[in-house]
């Protein structure tokens, strides 16, 4: 715990945001930085619960109570090797993480709770700042080879924790950089790619092997290949194939995915050139009120859009906790992020019904299912942020049945093993892939898991390597 009685003393407090008006016109990440007695001063608000509850709320199993203690005495060596013994990536889960730890904090029954993440943020910069122990470099090696498909945080995870036991770990990556939608989906001013460039430099250095614009599945990489060459593969492909909007008109120019915006912004952004689906000065409509669509708000925003609506088919959210998520659930209330700070519109219970345009879309139709009206509104650009269906599989051969769910991932058992798959060497699964659209706080976990079944198969005996969670298809 922190201080005894700092809970009654302290109010929750995070980071100021930059102004808006500075943030506009740069790309970086929007908090300003806060002095080491202020986040200690939170640390110290973490009361003495008996039951951490928000423990239990985090998939990693974070030992929040022991590092909040440790942050409030200023001991940011000890607080870091807790935060990292559970969390291969707490620079990334402390800037990008809707921490449901928080919903779980015992103090926000009746006050704010924990500001947790930020703190959890601050020790990760504090162990990078100052040297602290990042990553685990193993005392010898196994001489077992595995393959990881996808470097998004899932297969960054389990890489890390099987290179941690001596194997010899090598990551394919179809894209032309490492990192996933870490690097093309998530926009620079929530993690600058300077971060995540940081950690892949560790990772190298503890021998893991990264291989870009390798498709696994494809005629020159096909996974039999993978098979004969590696003692173990794991797919963590993530949950690619985009939820559409089948309306009229959502075939014409300038409707696009999110992640086909984001990505492209991205690129533009690292190569310090224009964009090719670029906002400026257009009418912008984002479908989708989540945390997608309020990147691709901030990126607009950063773009010089000149207006710009982000629809929301589900009603508004509550202010407070409703009586049908109770504590210590992560209930769904309503949020406004950095994003929604800097300007534009929110509309809720709105059902989009067509684009119209003649080449090119020009006006969106939709309903107010309030009020019942029918609203016509001008759009030069549309991005649907609906979310995911699933991952790709067709080139990997895996996308009938026995390999996939009813919900459209991959099928694995209790060791997270793609059991129906056979070959010269056994195949896994996690992440997204098998979980379906998520969290990067459940990859993680789910890559640690995978990596200790893993390290199990290729031992011959219970891993030494946590394994925080089980495959979620083992309840459909």
């Amino acid at each position: 715990m922190g201080k005894t009685t700092g809970f009654l003393e302290y109010p929750r407090r995070g980071p100021s945001h930059r102004p808006v008006a500075v943030r506009l016109r740069d790309w970086r990440e929007v908090y300003e930085p806060q002095s080491d007695d202020d986040v200690s001063t939170q640390g110290a608000r973490c009361m003495d619960c008996g039951i951490p509850f928000c423990m239990q709320g985090c998939p990693l199993g974070n030992r929040i109570p022991t590092f909040n203690d440790h942050v409030y005495r200023s001991h940011w060596e000890q607080a870091a090797a807790q935060l990292f013994d559970t969390n291969n990536f707490p620079e990334f889960t402390g800037r990008l993480c809707p921490a449901p730890c928080e919903s779980a904090c015992v103090l926000g029954i009746s006050d704010s709770p924990i500001t947790i993440e930020r703190i959890e943020y601050e020790v990760a910069e504090h162990a990078f700042a100052h040297g602290f122990d990042v990553a685990l470099v193993p005392a010898s090696r196994t001489g077992k080879r595995v393959a990881v498909a996808g470097s998004g945080p899932a297969g960054l995870a389990a890489a890390a924790q099987l290179a941690s036991v001596g194997h010899d770990v090598h990551v394919f990556e179809r894209s032309d950089a490492v990192g996933g939608l870490l690097r093309y989906g998530i926009p620079e001013f929530k993690l600058e790619k300077a971060i995540l460039d940081r950690r892949l430099a560790v990772m190298v250095s503890s021998g893991i092997t990264f291989h870009t614009n390798v498709c696994v599945g494809d005629a020159t990489t096909p996974l039999s290949s993978l098979q004969r060459d590696f003692d173990a593969v794991l797919l963590a492909l993530g949950s690619t194939r985009h939820r559409l909007i089948p309306v009229p008109g959502a075939q014409l120019l300038g409707v696009y995915p999110a992640m086909t915006y984001l990505e492209a912004a991205n690129r533009a952004v690292r190569d310090a050139a224009p964009s090719p689906i670029d906002a400026r000065d257009l009418h912008v409509i984002i479908l989708g009120g989540g945390d997608t669509g309020a990147d691709c708000l901030g990126t607009v925003h950063r773009q010089g859009a000149r207006s710009v609506v982000q629809i929301e088919i589900l009603d508004r959210p509550p202010d407070e906790r409703p009586e049908d998520q109770p504590w210590p659930t992560m209930a769904r209330i309503y949020k406004s992020s950095p994003a929604h700070d800097e300007g534009g519109e929110r509309r809720f219970s709105t059902e989009t019904l067509e684009f119209h345009g003649e080449e090119r879309v020009e006006r969106i139709v939709v309903k107010d299912d309030v009020s019942h009206e029918t609203v016509v509104m001008s759009a030069d650009l549309v991005l649907i942020a609906a979310g995911f269906v699933g991952p790709e599989l067709d080139e990997l051969g895996l996308a009938g049945e026995p390999f996939v769910t009813t919900r459209a991932t991959l099928s694995v058992g209790s060791d997270w093993r793609v059991e129906a798959l056979d070959g010269p060497s056994p195949v896994f699964a996690c992440g997204d892939g098998v979980r379906g659209q998520s969290l990067i706080v459940w990859a993680i976990a789910e890559g640690r898991s995978a990596a200790a079944a893993i390290d199990a198969h290729l031992s011959g005996a219970p891993s030494v390597l946590p394994a925080p969670v089980e495959p979620y298809s083992l309840s459909w």
